[in-house]
């Protein structure tokens, strides 16, 4: 089995993945660059999915929240500023007519750090990113896991 820099480099500037995770790809693929890249598509593929149903249960609960009432905006803050004040009305008219692109734009706000906040009628203000976080951890964790237990040989000792 042949490893070298230049096929995993190879690797990373097809697939923008660290040096680790294209040598581990070509350590499951013996070698190959081409079964390396497939190895690498199919697993993005398991987590983006799992990433999707994730942010269709954040969604899911956010209107929840809207629907127990006293919710009269969603603020979405970037690095401290806000960046977007939607009124709970139109919000919701947007997740109504387009439920997965909701919860993509919400699952796209929640991995660049944006903080998704709503505010409530008498002024309380909920966090949604510190639910998301826990949810998000929970989904990267079972992904590991379930790479570990598809290949538990695999494992680089240093």
């Amino acid at each position: 089995m042949d490893i070298n820099l230049e096929k995993i480099d190879t690797i990373r500037e097809r697939t923008g993945v660290s040096y680790k995770e294209a040598k581990e790809a070509l350590e499951k693929s013996n070698g190959d660059v081409v079964e390396a890249l497939i190895y690498l598509e199919e697993n993005e593929k398991s987590w983006s999915t799992n990433m999707s149903a994730k942010g269709e249960e954040i969604m899911e609960t956010l209107k929840e929240a809207i629907r127990k009432g006293n919710v009269t905006k969603i603020i979405l803050k970037k690095d401290g500023e806000v960046i977007m004040n939607i009124p709970v009305t139109a919000g919701a008219i947007g997740a109504l007519l387009s439920p997965p692109i909701a919860a993509l734009g919400l699952t796209t706000a929640l991995l660049s750090k944006t903080s998704v906040e709503i505010v409530k009628e008498n002024g309380e203000v909920v966090n949604i990113n510190e639910m998301a976080e826990k949810t998000v951890d929970k989904v990267k964790s079972k992904v590991t896991r379930n790479k570990n237990e598809e290949n538990p040989d695999d494992t680089v000792d240093n």
